[in-house]
């Protein structure tokens, strides 16, 4: 059939609270992933113990 290679279309970036998405390149075999990022959900306080009574 043909020769040409099938090209992969950039995807933009997903956006949601706490997820981004990225489009990966491809690698040798052809294959585009994607690259997920995590926002924290909560903070993290320093624990200190409590005062004695």
């Amino acid at each position: 059939m043909s020769e040409q290679k099938p090209t992969t279309t950039k995807v933009p970036d997903g956006q949601s609270r706490f997820v981004t998405t990225r489009q990966m390149a491809p690698n040798e075999k052809g294959f585009v992933g994607f690259e997920t990022i995590w926002k924290p959900f909560q903070k993290e306080a320093e624990y200190r113990t409590p005062k004695k009574p």
